[in-house]
C-alpha cells in the first residue's frame, strides 16, 4: 500500500509540474515584453481616434470589444486553434495553407506588415531558444514570410498546453497590447485601461469557445471598417504606432 500512495504522489507531482510548465510558457507568450513588437502596433484603433470615432473610454472599449468578436473571434483564433493543430501533427501543407490564408486576409499594407513583422520575430525568438525543433525550418520556409498566427501557433503547440488555453494568452496578450494603445492614443488614464481590459477579459472565454467550434468553412475575416481605416492610417499625418 506504501508503494502504490507513493506511486501516486510521484505521478501527480509530476503532472502537476507539467502543467505549471506549459502555464508559464503560455504567460511568457502572451507577455509584452515578448520581443515581438506588438506594442508598437494600434491595429487601425490610432486611425479611429484621428477620423473621431473613439475619443473616450466608453468608445475606446466598444471598439476593442468589437473588433474581439467580430474579427479576432471568427479569424484570428480559429485560425490559431487549427494551426496548433497542424503544428501538432507535423502536416506541412495544412501548416502552409493556413499561413496562406492569414496572409491573404489582411486586407491593408500594414496589415500585412504586422502580420509579417511580428511572424518573423516569433521565429528569431524560437530559433534563439536553442530547442532541436524541425519544425522550426517549416516555419521559417513558409512563403514568402511566416505569419504571426501560424508562428504563435508553433510556440504554444512546443508548450504542451492544451489549445483552449493557448488561444486565452494569445486574446489576452492582444488585448493587453491593444489597451496600452488606447491609453497613448486616445488618450487615457490607467484606470480607464484597466476597465477596459476587464471587459476585454470577461468576453474573451467566449470568444474562444466560439471559435474552437469553428471549421475551415466557417473561419471569415470581414471587418471592412477596420480595412478602411487601416489604409487611412497609411497615410495619417501624425500618428505613434506602425498600423
Amino acid at each position: 500500500m506504501r508503494t502504490i500512495t507513493a506511486m501516486t504522489t510521484t505521478i501527480t507531482a509530476t503532472a502537476t509540474s507539467t502543467d505549471a510548465a506549459a502555464l508559464l510558457q503560455l504567460m511568457w507568450l502572451a507577455s509584452p515584453a515578448l520581443p515581438v513588437g506588438g506594442f508598437s502596433y494600434s491595429e487601425a484603433l490610432e486611425a479611429a481616434v484621428d477620423s473621431g470615432r473613439v475619443g473616450n473610454e466608453a468608445e475606446a472599449a466598444r471598439w476593442l470589444l468589437d473588433q474581439l468578436q467580430l474579427s479576432l473571434a471568427r479569424s484570428e483564433l480559429p485560425l490559431l486553434a487549427q494551426a496548433i493543430e497542424a503544428w501538432r501533427a507535423g502536416d506541412a501543407s495544412r501548416v502552409r495553407a493556413l499561413n496562406d490564408w492569414a496572409l491573404a486576409t489582411r486586407e491593408s499594407r500594414e496589415l500585412r506588415a504586422q502580420a509579417e513583422q511580428m511572424g518573423r520575430s516569433m521565429l528569431e525568438w524560437l530559433k534563439n531558444r536553442g530547442a532541436a525543433d524541425e519544425r522550426i525550418a517549416m516555419l521559417a520556409a513558409l512563403p514568402p514570410a511566416p505569419s504571426w498566427p501560424l508562428a504563435f501557433a508553433l510556440a504554444a503547440a512546443q508548450s504542451g498546453a492544451p489549445a483552449r488555453e493557448a488561444l486565452l494568452a494569445f486574446a489576452f496578450g492582444w488585448a493587453e497590447n491593444m489597451v496600452q494603445a488606447a491609453l497613448k492614443a486616445v488618450p487615457l488614464g490607467q484606470n480607464a485601461g484597466q476597465r477596459i481590459l476587464a471587459a476585454l477579459v470577461a468576453k474573451i472565454p467566449a470568444a474562444v469557445e466560439l471559435a474552437l467550434a469553428l471549421g475551415d468553412d466557417d473561419r471569415q475575416a470581414f471587418a471592412p471598417l477596420l480595412a478602411i481605416l487601416s489604409a487611412q492610417h497609411e497615410t495619417q499625418y501624425s500618428r505613434l504606432f506602425r498600423s
